[in-house]
């Protein structure tokens, strides 16, 4: 019989002491990772996505958490796991708490999109109340509500490690999210987080209000994330009056809002002044031709800081497309620009064209590519946008091409 390296053997032998069978996808991931010897003397993250289409999987059960998180409690150079797209449930968490209370060498954590809840959810925020190491955090998906978002709105009064904490769609209430906004007033060291997706029954915008609030106070915030909020014109105002006194936010997202022309007239008047935020995503909002023309001025006269801007499926017309392209040629620092999902004519079709055959927008930086037929230009749909990579992964390889991906390729994240 062949001798089997050093962490598979690790896991088949645990499997045994624990009468459980193993998990011939998690025996794979393991078998690659004994393979790769550089990985060994970098750090190395473990993918054991149950979306993998690049082997057969078998998904990651509570029973096979067990397992593994006795294989890793030993192995000092795993500083990632990534446990996304699983079957993980309460039980499970129990055991990620555990492993988190115990070992001193994991910065990366995906555990997106299980069926973690409540329970789950506060075992693994007391964890991370002693927990020096952990840096990134997803719990996308996971239907912890507002009670498990309140454990984590603890967590972030006392965890001083964590820089990247992500709880979008997790069915957060307003509760928490005051709750999460008031611990970042004091909280130092999130650089990032993202609340998308709460579920909201009040029309008064409190939480925006509350975000706002701190954003006047805390300075560490690089990133945040507000999809799906229900806001409104009032509460992008008092946003924006937050971030003239804010100098560290660069990457914002409003997307799928109910944002009209009055709102980005507030964006507007706010990016003559702010020379810090360097990705704006208004995304299925409405803003229409007059807020284009808003968003262009500034652009075009007064900002040189702003990077990347999707506009995608905001009703802006012919018009509003031109005002934009025509700040590209003035404004050399806007490099990303997304706009599909609009209304097309002849002239703003043109005008993009010639930003692109110009060079002056690379075809891998926006979501369309112009082509003619019958001596007419027109533009067809890139499948490039801010978070392509967000819950989608290729079928085949890694993701190599971050150009199409303006949030990687500008505030690129860490799994180490």
């Amino acid at each position: 019989m062949s001798v089997r390296p050093a962490l598979l053997q690790h896991y088949v032998q645990t499997c045994q002491n624990l009468g459980q069978p193993e998990n011939p996808f998690v025996a794979h991931v393991f078998q690659e990772a004994d393979k790769n010897d550089k990985t060994w003397t970098e750090g190395i993250t473990l993918k054991i996505a149950g979306n993998n289409h690049l082997v057969p999987v078998q998904r990651v059960t509570d029973d096979d958490l067990q397992v593994l998180a006795s294989v890793l409690r030993n192995a000092a150079l795993v500083t990632g796991l990534d446990l996304r797209y699983n079957v993980l449930t309460d039980a499970g968490a129990k055991d990620v708490a555990t492993f988190l209370e115990e070992n001193s060498t994991l910065r990366y954590l995906n555990l997106m999109f299980n069926d973690i809840g409540t329970s789950g959810a506060e075992l693994i925020a007391r964890a991370l109340h002693r927990n020096e190491t952990l840096v990134y955090l997803r719990m996308t998906g996971n239907r912890i509500g507002n009670k498990g978002g309140m454990f984590f709105a603890s967590m972030l009064q006392i965890n001083s490690t964590l820089e990247l904490l992500d709880l979008g769609d997790c069915d957060l209430g307003t509760q928490c999210l005051v709750a999460i906004a008031t611990a970042l007033t004091q909280n130092k060291s999130v650089k990032a987080i993202n609340l998308n997706h709460p579920l909201l029954y009040s029309q008064q915008e409190e939480t925006t209000v509350h975000v706002a609030v701190m954003l006047k106070s805390n300075s560490s915030l690089v990133e945040l994330h507000l999809r799906k909020h229900e806001m409104k014109n009032f509460g992008v105002e008092q946003l924006c009056e937050a971030l003239y006194k804010n100098s560290s936010l660069k990457y914002l997202d409003l997307s799928c809002n109910k944002i009209t022309c009055d709102g980005a007239k507030f964006l507007g008047q706010l990016l003559k002044w702010n020379q810090t935020l360097e990705i704006l995503d208004l995304n299925a909002n409405r803003i229409e031709d007059d807020g284009a023309i808003y968003l262009s001025e500034a652009l075009t006269l007064y900002n040189r800081t702003l990077q990347a801007l999707s506009v995608v499926s905001n009703n802006i017309s012919g018009k509003g497309l031109v005002a934009l392209s025509d700040a590209m040629k003035t404004n050399v620092e806007l490099s990303y620009i997304y706009i599909w999902g609009n209304k097309f004519d002849e002239a703003s079709c043109t005008a993009f064209s010639e930003l692109i055959q110009a060079g002056r927008l690379k075809p891998n930086c926006t979501d369309v590519e112009p082509y003619e037929v019958d001596g007419h230009v027109r533009l067809a749909e890139l499948s490039h946008g801010l978070q392509k990579h967000y819950y989608w992964t290729p079928r085949r390889g890694e993701v190599t091409d971050k150009d199409a991906n303006a949030s990687l390729a500008i505030a690129a994240v860490s799994e180490h």
